[in-house]
């Protein structure tokens, strides 16, 4: 591999890392920063977040159409983005709430979605521009595996600057905002590349492809399971295992084994199909959940083990379905930036629904956070962080096995 490519490759990998820093861990920390600072209502805050994937119910893929219409501006809009985003990322953990708790979550969350959801349809459509249809395993290999090492390093950071600074999460603001400068810096070659035309100079209407409209049913289906268990993780460390020192190392080795595996998933995909293995990888991750059902106190260990297993089975999810969904969008000629758009909306329609139920549920149940729970709320708990999400890939499977389309392989 060129020296050239090389940088292309690993520039693509760092704007991943940063991404995945945004991303999954503020579904994380963000809800226990804000419980455990100010005392919010577990029910009070999954309305908010509810609220907040409403607002990118309209926005994404309204921001789909922005990212198409504003590419003559090349990286101008890229650097606005990332302004907004860091600033939300700074309100968020760096700032003491000026007024109501909720309402300053709700406001500094949106500026992060709504920078972040603008910056990952660009990056995903312009992988699409750059690589066309027969690289972009290829590209996943390098994406994904840079987006879970940054999803990584989010969920160490606050865990080791605990043990220098009073306040970690101020100082991980910071830091994030530092890194989002350079990602953005080592891309501004690529934001200026606008690819050859795709195959169909007509560039079909996004929704009109029946393949593309089941590809984002399966996106919804197939994100719900680790919306689910990642918006329970730490209630179920602390809580269900009572260990929440261990809270950080476990979310290091679960993103860790994704990051490590989602290459092999590539390489397996490439020689076997990716349908095939992803199908296999979600069947490896109903056993994986059902195992943690049955958890009790004191079981770390084994819970250390079912997080390796799981991250891993996450690793096949995030490096293969964008990878089949960005081959579909190279072939076809469809608008990457507009399908892009959907395919963002599509996943955080089970974020958000994740948030509206799951956290009310378990507290109707009986399950309260930082008390001794009874054993129907620790019973509540463990359904919704294991049996829910096996449930819910169930369905995911299913949609799956009834999708027909050209499998990716090279």
């Amino acid at each position: 591999m060129s020296d050239q490519r090389s940088y292309t490759f690993f520039s693509y990998a760092f704007f991943a890392a940063m991404l995945g820093m945004a991303g999954l861990p503020i579904y994380i920390h963000a809800p226990k920063f804000f419980v455990d600072s100010y005392g919010i209502s577990l029910s009070a805050l999954g309305v908010a977040l509810f609220a907040l994937r409403l607002l990118d119910f309209i926005q994404d893929p309204l921001l789909g159409r922005l990212a198409e219409r504003t590419l003559n501006l090349r990286s101008l809009p890229i650097w606005v983005a990332a302004v907004v985003m860091g600033l939300g990322m700074f309100g968020l953990f760096s700032m003491e709430a000026p007024f109501s708790p909720v309402l300053w979550f709700s406001l500094s969350l949106a500026a992060v979605f709504s920078g972040f959801s603008f910056l990952m349809i660009r990056f995903y459509a312009n992988g699409v521009m750059r690589f066309g249809s027969e690289g972009q395993l290829h590209l996943a290999r390098w994406r994904e595996s840079g987006n879970l090492l940054g999803v990584c390093l989010a969920a160490i950071m606050p865990t080791l600057l605990i043990d220098i600074t009073q306040t970690p999460f101020a100082i991980f603001a910071y830091l994030f905002c530092g890194i989002v400068f350079l990602a953005v810096l080592l891309m501004q070659r690529e934001w200026h590349f606008t690819g050859a035309p795709t195959p169909s100079s007509k560039k079909q209407n996004t929704l009109s492809d029946p393949i593309l409209r089941q590809m984002l049913v399966l996106a919804v289906l197939n994100t719900a399971p680790v919306a689910v268990s990642s918006t329970l993780f730490l209630f179920f460390v602390e809580s269900r295992l009572m260990a929440p020192d261990m809270a950080g190392p476990l979310l290091i080795v679960f993103f860790l084994a994704a990051a490590i595996s989602a290459p092999m998933w590539t390489f397996l995909a490439d020689r076997f199909g990716a349908k095939r293995v992803l199908l296999f990888s979600m069947l490896a991750a109903i056993f994986v959940f059902l195992n943690a059902f049955f958890l009790s106190t004191g079981q770390t260990s084994r819970f250390a083990v079912i997080c390796v297993a799981s991250g891993a089975t996450l690793g096949a999810d995030l490096a293969l379905l964008p990878a089949i969904f960005a081959r579909h969008l190279a072939k076809t000629g469809a608008r990457a930036e507009v399908a892009f758009g959907f395919w963002n909306f599509a996943s955080k329609v089970s974020l958000a629904l994740a948030a509206v139920t799951v956290l009310p549920l378990v507290e109707f149940f009986g399950f309260r956070s930082g008390v001794e729970n009874t054993q129907s709320g620790l019973l509540a708990l463990s359904f919704g962080y294991a049996a829910l999400p096996c449930l819910l890939k169930i369905l995911a499977i299913w949609r799956l096995l009834g999708l027909r389309f050209e499998d990716a392989r090279g």
